[in-house]
């Protein structure tokens, strides 16, 4: 970027940040609802116009968010038509918490509690206990999963209740740490194919007189992430999953409820430089860094010890106003990771929080070549990353 920290821009104050809705309208809150609508102990219900059903289905998509969604009827005709018929006539987003990024929000729907319990807050944090930067989606360097998330997913208290649960998708995940401490709990079934899913979570549902089944799809958030939202191939793979949401809805058997939703929406940002701070070149956001965390759009900064302040105070003069910069303490009461955020969890997050307001990033263009070029991306607490779908289809 051209601009200079000693250009004195005004940076945007941390309170005037969007907070997820935690507690009434996050993804966290979707599968607490449904079993407790379901009467399996431990869960209470958060979100009130979801009426129980004794069979639920919850089909996450990721990448679709709400803002994505709505802007392409043509391509979703199927689940546009669900915005008009669900949920009293108007279906309605859910926010995804902060930061809005796969392995943070599997772990919200699969638990049901927000980034700051069960400590997955962001794509790559720091592990406290070693010193290294910990990918949180790759799960590389490894540690021990449980550890590292203790809390029970929301499917194995319904399993222990009696209630048939099973998760259904791709086949290499079912063994992943991330599958452990966030979706586990019940059967495992891999099926490669969107088509063979769908038949599949139809037929989980219909195996339980309580079922609680979870699908799930990838390959719109990865060709968004390739090719950007308003690629031809980011269209065709929504045109795909709507087809394969209708194919699911008109297979649900008597006293069903299938939930459509997703894990964050996305935004492209343009690939040149007047968009993208590079941290490899810029020496003022380099100064005092010691490890840089996160992703482009909601970047965990973790200073030098004693350096803390300057990368505070430099980082917001270098953003100015194209990002919300917080100081840890700040994001932690502003309540960015939740209302709560554990003592195990609050040395993951960084020592300085940016996150992105603009079409921008922050890139590491030496030691995150790959990620650095990403068109499509996500991460931050805009309302076209957090909000996502709640589309509902009952029998």
């Amino acid at each position: 970027m051209v601009q200079s920290a000693w250009d004195h821009v005004e940076p945007l104050p941390v309170g005037s940040a969007p907070v997820p809705a935690y507690g009434s309208g996050s993804l966290a809150d979707l599968l607490p609802t449904l079993a407790a609508g379901m009467a399996v102990p431990g869960t209470v219900s958060a979100i009130p116009e979801l009426t129980p059903a004794d069979r639920n289905c919850v089909f996450l998509i990721d990448g679709l968010g709400w803002e994505q969604l709505r802007a392409h009827p043509d391509e979703a005709p199927f689940m546009s038509a669900l915005i008009e018929s669900s949920l009293g006539g108007t279906g309605r987003p859910l926010t995804t918490g902060y930061p809005a990024t796969t392995a943070t929000s599997l772990a919200s729907v699969g638990t049901g509690l927000p980034p700051g319990e069960h400590g997955l807050p962001g794509y790559a944090v720091r592990n406290p206990g070693t010193g290294e930067l910990m990918n949180q989606l790759r799960w590389y360097p490894w540690t021990a999963p449980h550890t590292w998330q203790p809390y029970p997913t929301v499917f194995q208290l319904a399993h222990e209740a009696g209630v048939h649960t099973a998760q259904v998708s791709a086949p290499h995940f079912q063994n992943t740490p991330l599958t452990q401490v966030a979706l586990s709990g019940g059967t495992f079934h891999g099926r490669l194919s969107g088509e063979d899913r769908m038949d599949v979570a139809a037929e989980q549902l219909a195996a339980g007189d309580r079922s609680l089944v979870y699908t799930y799809y990838a390959e719109v958030d990865g060709n968004g992430h390739r090719y950007g939202i308003d690629s031809d191939a980011w269209r065709g793979q929504l045109m795909y999953v709507d087809r394969l949401v209708q194919r699911l809805a008109e297979q649900l058997p008597p006293r069903s409820a299938l939930y459509v939703t997703a894990d964050h929406g996305m935004v492209d940002v343009p690939l040149d430089p007047e968009h993208r701070f590079d941290v490899d070149e810029d020496w003022e956001l380099r100064a005092g860094v010691a490890l840089l965390g996160g992703e482009g759009r909601a970047r965990h900064v973790y200073a030098v010890p004693g350096a803390e302040a300057d990368v505070l105070a430099v980082w917001r003069e270098v953003l100015g106003e194209q990002f919300w910069v917080a100081g840890r303490e700040e994001a932690i009461a502003a309540g960015w990771f939740g209302p709560r955020v554990d003592p195990r969890v609050h040395g993951r997050i960084g020592d300085v929080v940016a996150a992105a307001r603009d079409d921008v990033l922050i890139i590491a263009s030496e030691r995150e070549p790959k990620e650095s070029v990403l068109i499509g991306n996500h991460g931050s607490l805009t309302p076209a990353e957090q909000l996502v779908p709640l589309l509902e289809v009952r029998s």
